[in-house]
């Protein structure tokens, strides 16, 4: 990182900024958001108003906490010009959206949203605010690129506090799926290129987002609980009935030790039944994958997919979901994502979104890195490198797998 010479990273921010300029309207707004954007990237111990504002020389921290409370500009367009900056720089037609959640773990009851609830985070319950994000991923890079703030039933139901939070009045309640399911449209309607879309078991169980994704003509690979239904069958016991010879060996992608080998059975649903007026564009699938160290350790998966996906693309779009837990301890580590220390709904918004735009500017100079030999590529740049040419599927048992894709 630090061999590319600085002008290079200055010239690249200043593009940004160039880019986003106009979602503010004051120029003071402009220069505070830039101050408070190259705080994010710069060696600041904590990155909070406090700490940022001592190292822009900001005599006091007034100036960016007005930033993020009261200033008058446009977060959601300054969403959307990241939006698009990723797609310039990243985007590539087999790009893949990944939703998860993030817990941010707070004293008191003020912060909005903040309650005692389970965060994936710390592994347990947390008196913790959740953010749903959502984030994209190619051969290129990965970076995030939407969040919602998930408030709760508590907070909701009582419109007193969130006024006081500064809630708008037409924020009502909406489920993690709900919110994901929003993103994704504003994805669509981005010039993001969006071949496929995955999630951990919180969102793919839920039927309603599964249907949200087919509605949209969407393909995605959901991870599910081992209870999850399929046609009245458990999808534990579904695979159990896969052969020995049903189980290949696939790479999920690259992590930190190299690429990321399990055991991989799938099977196609039965297709529609003849009451459908169309022929199908899609095939609905199940999947799992198995430790080959710890081979009681299984994940299941329900997918749809073009006619003309393989297993192959299965395996590589389940493997991306981990490209999301890898933007998060990027942007918490490295640009303060989870340092903030306002409380109020509109400042929750505006610091996570200048945290994701400055991720997001990392993520870009990492691929320009690269692509100058700064930085040599530490995975394939092909999604299906070390896969075998072919890769098959068992056949599922008819006689107990009667009319799947009406309850998958």
């Amino acid at each position: 990182m630090h061999d590319v010479p600085t002008n290079a990273w200055d010239l690249e921010l200043e593009e940004l900024f160039l880019q986003t300029g106009a979602r503010f309207s004051r120029v003071e707004a402009r220069r505070r958001m830039r101050d408070y954007v190259r705080g994010l990237l710069g060696p600041v111990g904590r990155k909070n108003s406090w700490q940022i504002a001592e190292y822009a020389g900001h005599a006091t921290p007034h100036g960016l906490q007005h930033l993020l409370s009261h200033s008058r500009w446009d977060t959601d367009g300054l969403r959307d010009d990241l939006q698009a900056y990723v797609a310039q720089q990243l985007g590539t037609p087999e790009g893949v959206l990944i939703l998860d959640d993030t817990g941010f773990v707070k004293k008191g009851s003020t912060s909005a949203g903040v309650q005692r609830q389970y965060s994936g985070t710390a592994g347990r319950t947390e008196n913790c605010q959740i953010g749903v994000f959502a984030a994209y991923a190619t051969t290129r890079g990965r970076a995030l690129v939407d969040r919602e703030l998930y408030l709760p039933k508590s907070w909701t139901e009582d419109r007193e506090r969130c006024r006081a939070a500064r809630i708008p009045d037409e924020r009502v309640f909406a489920t993690k799926g709900e919110l994901a399911s929003d993103m994704i449209l504003r994805a669509l309607a981005s010039p993001l290129p969006i071949a496929w879309v995955t999630a951990d078991s919180a969102y793919g169980q839920d039927s309603r987002f599964r249907s949200f994704l087919e509605d949209a003509a969407l393909s995605y690979v959901v991870a599910v609980p081992k209870s999850q239904q399929v046609s009245g069958l458990r999808i534990d016991h579904l695979i159990a009935q896969a052969p020995p010879e049903a189980w290949q060996r696939l790479s999920a992608g690259p992590g930190a030790k190299g690429e990321r080998f399990y055991d991989w059975a799938a099977a196609r649903l039965p297709a529609p039944g003849e009451s459908d007026v169309h022929e199908p564009t899609r095939q609905r699938w199940v999947l799992a994958r198995r430790s080959i160290s710890r081979p009681d350790e299984l994940a299941y998966y329900l997918a749809c997919a073009p006619l003309d996906a393989t297993v192959a693309d299965l395996v590589r779009v389940a493997g991306c979901r981990w490209k999301i837990e890898e933007c998060f301890q990027s942007a918490k580590n490295e640009c303060g994502l989870d340092q903030y220390e306002v409380r109020r709904y509109v400042g929750w918004y505006r610091h996570i979104t200048l945290a994701i735009l400055a991720h997001a500017f990392l993520a870009v100079m990492a691929v320009q890195e690269r692509e100058k030999g700064v930085i040599r590529p530490t995975h394939p740049t092909s999604w299906t490198s070390h896969q075998p040419k072919s890769v098959v599927c068992w056949q599922l048992n008819p006689a107990t797998v009667l009319q799947a894709v009406t309850t998958c």
